[in-house]
């Protein structure tokens, strides 16, 4: 007898249960998020210090709280011409991180006198591992991850940028 109870008790729980996830997974509201696409906000050149060779950029700027702490974060990729300057108010040791990046990045950090003083190349996707400057840095640019060596960028070579 117990065991009858038992088995319809454990029938209408099951049955409950199941009618309650079907009618979750019809009610489920897809959300979907907006790509954030580039936006020109300014024209960089980095000055090769050994050949005096010039690459240019479009850039996006990240000057406000909201920007430098979003970055390239929630898009899909970058084109191979562009990148984002990041502008500090101060000098001092800078730390970087991938939360929500899906595309690789080379991250190079540019100290107050615009010269290059190191890099963080082919940092991963979604990694929240501390992408640290080895000497303090006013800007930081990202790139897509492997520029740094296609372009033989090097520790000294120097930056200008103009915004629009």
């Amino acid at each position: 007898m117990f065991f009858k109870r038992f088995s319809i008790l454990v029938f209408i729980i099951s049955s409950g249960i199941l009618l309650n996830l079907a009618s979750c997974k019809e009610n489920k509201k897809v959300i979907k998020q907006t790509e954030v696409t580039f936006k020109k906000e300014g024209a960089l050149t980095i000055f090769k210090s050994v050949d005096s060779t010039q690459v240019k950029l479009d850039i996006e700027i990240a000057d406000t709280d909201f920007d430098i702490q979003t970055g390239l974060m929630y898009r899909n990729s970058m084109d191979t011409n562009q990148g984002m300057l990041f502008v500090f108010d101060d000098i001092k040791a800078r730390f970087f991180y991938m939360k929500n990046t899906k595309f690789p990045l080379d991250l190079i950090y540019i100290g107050g006198d615009k010269n290059i003083v190191s890099f963080q190349k082919n940092a991963k996707p979604f990694d929240e591992s501390s992408l640290p400057s080895k000497f303090p840095a006013k800007y930081v640019l990202e790139i897509n991850a492997g520029l740094v060596d296609t372009w033989n960028i090097s520790i000294g070579d120097s930056i200008s940028y103009t915004t629009n």
